[in-house]
């Protein structure tokens, strides 16, 4: 579960994640999406380049 907002600024951040993951798992590069989705704040950028799904991981245990 991607954070709503940037934990620093609080710019909106989760209507970018669905695209940003699509386009990384084609094998884009990850500057050339963050620009184009208009992610210009590296705190913001930070957020979705170091964000690690482990919902699936931790599903088990509810």
């Amino acid at each position: 579960m991607i954070p709503v907002r940037c934990f620093t600024c609080g710019k909106v951040i989760s209507p970018a994640w669905e695209e940003y993951k699509a386009r990384r798992e084609k094998g884009e590069d990850p500057k050339k999406i963050l620009d184009d989705l208009g992610i210009t704040r590296y705190c913001c950028r930070r957020m979705l380049l170091t964000h690690k799904e482990i919902i699936d991981e931790l599903n088990p245990y509810q």
